[in-house]
């Protein structure tokens, strides 16, 4: 990355706006962008736009989450690309993870033939993270309804990573009710989902205050913890050659490429 500086009368001001990533982000999720803020380096600004056309107060269910992933993001990418972002980040796991990884390539092949940059899903950034820790077995847990989670699992297998425990909650949660989860919901579970033969634990969601919660589960299982947005920013960050060893928030994901 450049360090470039301009002067303003008599101050000298670096100039420290250097990359764009642009995100969409579905409407309701106020986590993915505090999410990846935490995550992002000196240099790093992240540009968002957001995607709607479903109630928030219903349940996301995966015949949802297929049809809010076949809907047209054309408006939505020209005004990224408008604002000169260098690729573009997709911040919804399920809505890809319901179709499987082979819609998931052709999402993003679509996404960089329409903006003409390339691309990164979330459900996509989770698998790349696990295969660059180096892990062939993971534990799993979201807040998804049943199905979902199934679908989700099955994805995560399909890509060769075999997933040997699977928890989520019992009660089904509307968007909004994902999006009102804390931290300590995220660390409550994933010490109940953690299993023995699991090389990293995996929480999926973009809604999902997880990435706060990294730092303690690490400490606690003494294995990688990746969530659905640090592997998203993992994805970016990889894809613009930046730097990570600054990301301390990230655990050890952010270490591998170190």
């Amino acid at each position: 990355m450049d360090n470039r500086e301009f002067k303003l009368g008599e101050f000298k001001i670096a100039d420290t706006r250097l990359r764009r990533i642009g995100m969409i982000v579905p409407s309701s999720n106020t986590n993915a962008e505090p999410d990846c803020l935490m995550l992002a380096p000196r240099g790093v600004t992240i540009h968002t736009t957001r995607s709607g056309g479903y109630d928030v107060e219903s349940v996301p269910d995966s015949e949802e989450m297929r049809r809010f992933a076949r809907q047209s993001l054309d408006p939505q990418l020209q005004l990224l690309v408008d604002g000169r972002v260098e690729l573009i980040a997709y911040a919804c796991t399920s809505a890809t993870l319901a179709e499987g990884p082979e819609f998931d390539k052709a999402f993003c092949d679509e996404i960089t033939a329409v903006s003409g940059l390339p691309a990164v899903t979330t459900a996509g950034a989770l698998v790349e993270s696990i295969q660059d820790i180096g892990a062939t077995k993971v534990a799993f847990t979201s807040p998804y309804v049943y199905q979902l989670a199934t679908e989700a699992v099955d994805f995560i297998e399909q890509c060769g990573i075999e997933v040997v425990n699977q928890v989520g909650f019992e009660q089904e949660l509307s968007s909004l009710e994902q999006n009102a989860l804390t931290p300590e919901d995220a660390f409550r579970m994933g010490l109940k989902a953690d299993h023995a033969e699991a090389e990293v634990l995996v929480i999926s969601c973009t809604d999902y205050r997880a990435v706060e919660a990294i730092p303690a589960l690490e400490q606690a299982l003494k294995k990688p913890v990746v969530t659905s947005n640090s592997a998203l920013m993992y994805g970016c960050l990889k894809r613009l050659e930046v730097s990570m060893s600054e990301i301390s928030a990230g655990g050890f994901l952010f270490t591998v490429r170190n």
